[in-house]
C-alpha cells in the first residue's frame, strides 16, 4: 500500500496505537512501500512529539517500534488502573541479569564463577520474566547452554540495543528502580524457589554443580543431625 509522504507520521502513529505491541521497521517499510530512511525520519519526528512530559513515549529498540506510557507517571497509572504489579526480582536475580547483560552470550557456570554461588533459580526467574533467553550452546565439552538478554530487557531499560548499555552500577540502579516493590506473601513463592526442588526444565540434561557454601538448608540440617548422632 502506497502512503503519501505527508501522511507517514499519522499512519505510523495509528499503526503503533492499534497494534499495542512492537512492530518491526522492516515490516512497516515493506507493507507501506516506504524507504527505511522515510520511516526513520518519521520516527524522529514522533519521538519529539511523544517525548518529555508527554504521557506517551515512542520506544525504538532492536529494529522495532512501540508506543508506551511515560515511566514518570507509572505510579499514578498504577493507582488509577490498579494493574497486577510485576513481580519483584530478588537481589541474586538482579545480579545475575547484570552479568548476563554485559557478558552475553554466557553460560550458567560462567555466571556462577563470577557470582561465586549457584544461579539455577535466578536464571529460572529471569526466564519466567522473559528478560533472558537461551541463545545457543557453547562449542566446548558438554555443549553448555548460552544465555542472552531479550527484546523485553531492551524495552524495560529503554535502549535500542546492548551497545547502549550504561555502566554496570547505573544498570543495577535502574533495575532496582523498576523492581523496587517487594513481593507479597502470596507472590513470594514464585521467586523463593525451594532449595531441594527438582532442576528447572531449561537445565534438563545439564550437569548441575553445587557451589561450596550454597548447600540447601535441608542438606545442612541433615548433615548437622548426622554429626550430632555420631
Amino acid at each position: 500500500m502506497d502512503v503519501k509522504i505527508e501522511k507517514i507520521d499519522e499512519v505510523l502513529e495509528a499503526l503503533l496505537f492499534v497494534s499495542g505491541d512492537s512492530l518491526k521497521i522492516s515490516d512497516i517499510c515493506e507493507q507501506l512501500e516506504l524507504q527505511k530512511s522515510e520511516v526513520t525520519a518519521a520516527v524522529k519526528r514522533l519521538q519529539k512529539k511523544f517525548g518529555g512530559k508527554s504521557g506517551i513515549h515512542l520506544l525504538s529498540f532492536n529494529g522495532q517500534l512501540q508506543l508506551a506510557s511515560n515511566p514518570d507517571y507509572a505510579d499514578i497509572i498504577a493507582c488509577v488502573l490498579n494493574p497486577i504489579k510485576e513481580k519483584a526480582l530478588s537481589t541474586p536475580a538482579m545480579e545475575t541479569l547484570s552479568i548476563i547483560a554485559y557478558r552475553q552470550p554466557v553460560t550458567r557456570l560462567e555466571v556462577e564463577h563470577i557470582r561465586g554461588v549457584n544461579c539455577d533459580y535466578a536464571l529460572q526467574a529471569l526466564l519466567k520474566n522473559n528478560l533472558i533467553e537461551i541463545v545457543g550452546r557453547k562449542d566446548t565439552l558438554g555443549k553448555p547452554l548460552l544465555f542472552g538478554t531479550t527484546d523485553v530487557f531492551l524495552k524495560r531499560f529503554c535502549i535500542e540495543d546492548i551497545t547502549q548499555l550504561p555502566g554496570r552500577e547505573e544498570l543495577l540502579e535502574r533495575i532496582r528502580e523498576i523492581e523496587e516493590s517487594v513481593p507479597s506473601e502470596e507472590e513470594e513463592h514464585l521467586y523463593n524457589f525451594a532449595d531441594n526442588a527438582e532442576n528447572p526444565d531449561f537445565l534438563e540434561g545439564e550437569e548441575v554443580v553445587m557451589i561450596e557454601g550454597d548447600e540447601p538448608d535441608g542438606a545442612q540440617s541433615e548433615a548437622a543431625a548426622t554429626n550430632d548422632a555420631e
